[in-house]
Parts: structure tokens; sequence; C-alpha cells
């Protein structure tokens, strides 16, 4: 204030009121001045000493200072045209204003007016700020709680089931040359053993093939050990036991298909020192591990030189030739590392010709945080692409031609690398490799977490004889022809489950099953597939007509290993359109079950005692492994309620009975079985069914209203064996949870204890069923006992160039 009698104007940033000014929509207005206070302009200032406080200025002062800060007190009709500072919005033409060149305190006051002047003060103002912060800290906190909820259910260990890996690791550094320094990344040679050894005379020893391993993001060398340690076990113990069940069929013409029954030679796994450099941030440190894996592969290949070199000094004869190449394995963005290792310019022609990657990312990055990122990714891509394009010249062959990719991912479990990232579609064509899912993996069937996929035993069980299962025993190399190794991945790694369910449209144009032969066959074509057949070496005893049974419904079950033969009509029992018929058992194929197709009776099943022209046909080894889940809990041990779950099933459509009459399930006694002890308890189940019958399509509505009713299905006393549920949800790159319960056997629940006991031993007596969830993107996930288990897909939309219903995804209940 300038004077206790005079009323000045209010004390307001001009930043402050520069804004208010700007974000008023009504143009600027430069307010007059309060009129002159008559006493403080007709008398001169007073001395300071001579000044006494007047009260009355002072309640005048005031109440201008509160005019100008929230306006004039309102009437009782709301109008303020009474006073002076909002009378006039323009001052006279002839007296310009000199607060035209910046902006007004009083229009300040003016555009921030709004309440009322009377009945304010400052506890009123601070209970409102109070409030206000309040609730925006309600918000920020359950904002918080559900982000925090979030990334628990994302960053929380699933329990995939995986089996720890135990080893005694050993890394022993290979030096590189005195002209070459790298003192920033390394690279070792691992060996599995307890004992203390030479690492100089363990590197002159080397005689094996070469496989490189290549960590991710933040990664370390050591986590080669898991597959390294198994890699070594493998080779001591040979190839893995024969089974008899259905293998996928290639849709190369090999001429030698079989596996090779001992292994050739021992793998030498080597690893990289990338320092744990975080891979997945920028493109510059991609380039940087590419030019060091190029560099690791030549040294590799040359140090196997130097050490026959040192062993013909030593007079030691070496066996095998020199490699050539080397496999190489990358994890993360290791295998996207290995890819980039391949068309770098300057590796050497044919150093590369397999490569295995480990939950990588192939379309694009996960988090692409820098455009180089994506500009690397996008190179090397392109380079993949152009590589397997045949040029101009037709007497050169693609640079890739024999260049062979497998990527596996971690399937719904791996949050971090979603399936459709790790698919190798439009990259590799897929007759030079394919994606396959850690839970369609044989012997596996599980999906595993981005960093689990390391040490998970089933996988590292299985990686390894795929890997030893590459070496041609007879030049005990890598195989040189791409389609051999390409069949190898397959037949070790991917299932048949997806073959075998040909006849549902979804999957005989799966993408990831390209490479793989249609099951379709045309009559009579079984009769030529000797390949059915069970070995010679499983002896059973001829079957005779008194110990058949003769099926007259179009279900039969098998309760015990009795050594009986049931004979099922065709014709009979697959009419009013029940032509497809479903087979589920927990025996073994061969050995304790065989299933033949039969043009007519006959009193033998041998085939060199039925005329050429009325040939039975057997179709058990197109049975299908499943992985077979924990039984039931039952009641007594040994009691008739203790049914385990299965362990294959069979299916066969009308084109595959076609010109067949009747079919025979032969089921072996204990006493034949030889070799490892029979199931404990032992059940089939075979059906002929109509597979329209059981087919529901889930729409969006009754999924979403089943979140939070659950859904009941109902089903008839002869419903069909095989229950189809499809449904089209996407959620992006998010998975969906389906949970699917058996809750009854149909008896309704009137609180009688009896009758609810009577439910349980119904349930417990029930054959475990399977769900077979597939997904077009991350494959088949098998769910072995769905008592109380949730099925989980992924979920993401399709693309432009995706097969008609690759948006679906079908779960098949048996």
């Amino acid at each position: 204030l300038h004077s206790t009698k005079a009323a000045a104007p209010p004390i307001v940033s001009p930043q402050i009121a520069h804004r208010r000014l700007v974000s008023s929509k009504s143009p600027p207005a430069i307010l007059p001045p309060p009129p002159p206070d008559p006493a403080s302009s007709s008398s001169p200032e007073t001395p300071r000493a001579d000044r006494r406080p007047d009260r009355g200025a002072e309640r005048a002062a005031r109440r201008n200072i509160w005019r100008v800060n929230h306006g004039p007190p309102q009437d009782s009709t709301g109008s303020r045209a009474r006073d002076p500072l909002f009378r006039s919005r323009t001052p006279p033409p002839s007296s310009p204003s000199p607060l035209e060149s910046r902006p007004s305190p009083r229009l300040h006051a003016e555009l921030v007016s709004g309440t009322s002047g009377f009945g304010f003060d400052r506890s009123t103002h601070a209970m409102a700020g109070f409030g206000g912060n309040c609730r925006l800290g309600a918000v920020l906190f359950f904002s918080a709680w559900i982000t925090l909820a979030a990334l628990n259910r994302l960053v929380r260990p699933a329990p995939n089931g995986c089996q720890m890996t135990y080893m005694y690791p050993t890394y022993i550094p290979i030096h590189a040359p005195n002209n070459v320094s790298s003192d920033r990344y390394g690279l070792f040679l691992y060996h599995e053993g307890w004992k203390e050894i030479d690492f100089d005379e363990r590197v002159r020893k080397l005689d094996g093939v070469p496989v490189l391993f290549i960590p991710g993001n933040g990664g370390s060398y050591k986590q080669v050990r898991s597959f390294a340690a198994e890699s070594s076990r493998a080779y001591q113990n040979g190839p893995l036991e024969p089974s008899f069940y259905r293998e996928p069929s290639s849709a190369f013409e090999l001429e030698d298909s079989s596996l090779p029954s001992q292994y050739g030679r021992i793998l030498d796994w080597f690893t990289v020192d990338l320092e744990g450099e975080h891979s997945a941030m920028d493109g510059r440190i991609l380039e940087e591990h590419t030019e060091y894996v190029v560099y690791a592969i030549h040294r590799i290949l040359d140090q196997y030189k130097e050490s026959h070199l040192a062993r013909s000094k030593d007079g030691v004869r070496s066996t095998g030739n020199l490699p050539s190449s080397v496999m190489l394995v990358g994890h993360s963005m290791g295998g996207f590392v290995a890819r980039a290792a391949l068309v770098h310019p300057g590796l050497r022609k044919s150093a590369v010709e397999t490569i295995l990657t480990l939950s990588s990312p192939h379309q694009y990055p996960p988090v692409a945080l820098q455009p180089s990122l994506g500009h690397f990714f996008s190179h090397v891509n392109e380079e993949w692409r152009n590589g397997y394009k045949k040029g101009v010249s037709h007497t050169s062959s693609p640079k890739l031609s024999n260049v062979v990719v497998v990527s596996i991912s971690g399937g719904i479990h791996d949050y971090q690398i979603r399936s459709r990232l790790a698919a190798l579609d439009g990259i590799v064509p897929s007759t030079h490799g394919f994606m396959v899912g850690s839970s369609s993996v044989k012997n596996v069937w599980l999906s595993m977490e981005h960093q689990s996929i390391l040490w998970c035993n089933q996988l590292a069980v299985q990686v390894a004889h795929t890997l030893l299962s590459m070496i041609d025993p007879v030049d005990r190399q890598p195989f040189l022809s791409s389609q051999k190794r390409v069949f190898v991945f397959a037949k070790m790694l991917q299932s048949v489950v997806p073959q075998s369910l040909s006849w549902m449209n979804h999957v005989s144009g799966s993408q990831s099953s390209n490479f793989l032969a249609s099951d379709t066959r045309e009559a009579g074509e079984l009769q030529r597939n000797d390949t059915l057949f069970c070995p010679p070496s499983v002896l059973w005893t001829s079957d005779g007509l008194e110990k058949d049974l003769h099926i007259q419904s179009n279900l039969v079950t098998v309760l015990a290993m009795d050594g009986r033969r049931r004979w099922l009509d065709i014709k009979k029992l697959g009419s009013n359109g029940r032509g497809h018929f479903v087979f589920v058992t927990n025996l073994a194929p061969c050995s304790g079950v065989r299933i033949h197709l039969w043009p007519e009776k006959h009193r033998s099943s041998i085939e060199n005692e039925v005329p050429a022209s009325k040939r039975i046909v057997e179709v058990t080894s197109k049975m299908v492994h499943i992985p077979a889940g924990p039984a039931p809990k039952q009641v007594e041990p040994g009691s008739q309620t203790e049914q385990p779950p299965p362990s294959a099933f069979l299916l066969l459509s009308p084109e595959d009975m076609n010109g067949y009459n009747f079919m025979t399930i032969s089921v072996a006694s204990r006493q034949t079985i030889s070799g490892r002890p029979p199931p404990a308890a032992s059940m089939a189940v075979g059906q002929f069914f109509n597979p329209v019958e059981g087919t529901s399509a889930l729409s969006v509505g009754r999924i979403v209203h089943s979140s939070y009713s659950p859904e009941e299905i109902f089903l008839k006393e002869d419903h069909p064996m095989a229950l189809t549920l499809s449904f089209s949800v996407s959620l992006g790159l998010l998975p969906v949870l389906l949970s699917l319960r058996t809750t009854g056997c149909g008896i309704k629940n009137i609180g009688d204890q009896i009758e609810a006991d009577k439910n349980n031993l119904c349930k417990l007596r029930c054959f475990p069923p399977v769900a077979l969830a597939w997904d077009s993107v991350s494959g088949i996930h098998i769910i072995p006992n769905i008592y109380s288990e949730t099925v989980v897909v992924d979920s993401s939309p399709a693309t432009w160039d995706s097969h008609q219903g690759a948006e679906k995804t079908t779960v098949l209940v048996l």
C-alpha cells in the first residue's frame, strides 16, 4: 500500500497475470484506475511523525483490495454494475492507459472472479485444498495399487513343472592370438566334470562338433551350463529309448528317415562373455556383439586346426575330419545376434549352417527404445529375406540356401518375448525352419518363463539329444543336407498332435506346421504305409475267437488287461453321421494295445495268413502320445476308483476307414508284457462320434458373462467324447485364461449325503479329461488333467497374411 488513505493495486505477479490473460477467450480489456480519494488528493502528504492511524482508511483499503481480488459484493440480483471497477471495460480513447504495455492486475481480478465475495475466509480455502489433495491422493493410490497388482501377476513365477538341472561346470578361456586385441569380451570352452583338469591339455584334445552359445540381454556366459551338461550325459548314455507312437511326417521324400542308433561325436560347447551388456536397449550394442560373435566363430574353427596340428606333432592320431561349421544356440537377444552374424559381410562362407534360438525375438524388438534398434532389426530381416531368394543367375544357389533356423518360444508363461515375436514367418521359408512352443515339444509339454527356459531339465535334455542327432554317424559331422537337418529337428521337437487334428479346419492351414505333410489320405493309402505296423520284435500270442467280444454300442471300454479282442462293426456303429472314431487310453501302443482295420472278419490277425486282396491294416502307430497328468486321489489303495490319466489318443476320420468294415481292439494280457511293468490300473475308451454334435462356439458376450458368472455346460449321457470349444477373443499380446472344470456326473445336488457320495464316486471312476488347446501362433498346449486346471492360450489378432480362422482359439476336450 502506498498510503494508508488510498487503495493501491493488489500485488499480483505479472507472469501469472499474463498466463491468465492468454488463457482467456475474451479479448484483452484495460480497466480504468479507481477514482482518486478526495482526502488524499486535496491535502499534501504529512510527515511520518505526525501520522495517526486512521481505522476508517484501513478498512477502506482492505475493502478495495477485496474488490480487486474477488470482485465487488453482489446485490440481490447478482449484478456488479454499481461498482465503478466493473462499470467500464474500455478506457476513454483520449486517455491512453499506462498499463497497456503489460497485463493488468485488475483484468486478472475480473477473469478469476466468479464466487461471492462474502463469507470467504482462509479456513474455507484450506479445507477445499485439503479435500482436493485427498481426492488426488486416493486416485494415485488406487492407480499405483492396480499397476503393482498387474506387475505382480506378470512377474510372479508360474508353476511350470520344470525340474532343476545339475552340473559340475568348468569354464576354460580360449586365448586370442597375439595380433588380436579382445580385452572387452571373452570366449570360453565348457567342461563338465568334478575333477581338476589342465586347461591347455583340454584345449589340445578338441575333437568334437563345435556349438557356440550366445547369451541374451544382460545374460551371462555361464548360462550355457545346463545344455552343455546334459549334452555330455546324453552322449554317454546314448539315444532316447524308441517308442511306437506316431511321429511327424515330413513333406520331403528322404531315403533314410530314421534317426541314428548311436551318437557319432560329442558336442564341444563354447560360450561368449559379453559382459552382461543390455543388448535390448541399443542397436549399436547389438552390432558390437555381432562383430565379436563373428570373430568367435572364426576363432573356434582356427582353434580346431591348431589343436589338430599340435596332436599331429605329438604323434597322436585324430579321429574324424576337422569341423567346417559351428552350430549356434542363442537365448533371447542372443538368438537375433546369431542371425545377424550370419549375414555379416566378414563371416566366412559356410561357417554357420544351423541355428537354434530360445525365446528370441525375430520379427521386431520387444521394446524399441532407440531408433537404431528398429533399424538394425529391419536391416537384418531384409538381408535374410534376400538370402533365400534366387538371383538373376540360376546357376548359383541363394546365399542362405543351406541354413536351417529353428525357434523355440517359451509359450504362454513368457511375458517378455511373446510367441508372435519369436515366429519366423516372412523371414525364413517353411522348408528351412519353423517355430515351436515349448509346450508343444515332445517329452517337455511345458510352458516356461523367459529365464527358466535356460535351466528347465526337460527341455535341456530334449535339446541335447536333438543336437546330437544332427550329427551324421558316417563322417561324424552335421548333416550336409538342410532337408535332413529340418527333418531331425521336426522329429525330435515337434508334436504330431496338430497333424492328427487335421480334420479340424483351423489346424489344416496352420502356419506353424507348413513344412509338415498333410495327414489327409485317400482311400486305400493306409495299405501302402508300412510305418503304422508294430515291429516284429513285439511278440503277441495269437488271438482266438473264443476270447473275442462283439461290441454292439458306439462306445467301447477297457477296464483291465484281459488279453481279449473286441470287434466293432464300422458300417453299423459309424452310421447316422458318426463316422469319426476316437480312442483314448493309458496303454502303450504295440506292447499294450493294438488296433486293426479289417475288410471282413477273419480268425487270425497274422498278415501272412490273410489273402493279399483282403489284407488287414494296423493303425496302432497312429496313436499320438500326450503327457500323462497326476492320477486323481484314490479312496483306497488299489481300489477300482483309481483311474490314471490317459497317455495317448487315436483319431480316425471316415477317409481313414473307407473300404473297411470292421475294427478290432486287442488288449494284451499282463503275462505278455516284458521289460517295464504294466500300469497299475488300465483303461481305454473308444467311441464313434459326430464332431458337429460336440462343437460349440463361445461368443464374446458369453466369455465376458462367464468371467463373473460361471457358465455350466450340461452334456447328455451319450455325448461325444471329443468336445470342441472355439472362441475369438483378442487381447493383443496378452494371454487368455479359460477355466474348465468337471463339476459332476449329472447327479443333482439335493442335499442328500448318499447322493453326494455317489457323485464323488462317479467322478473318481470317470476317465480324467484331457484338454488340447490349439492356438495358431504358439501351437498346441496340452492340459493332461483339467479337474482343477486352467487352460491358458495366446491371444493375438490375425494379420493380413493369416489364413482363415487364424484369429480363433480352439480347445479340444477329450
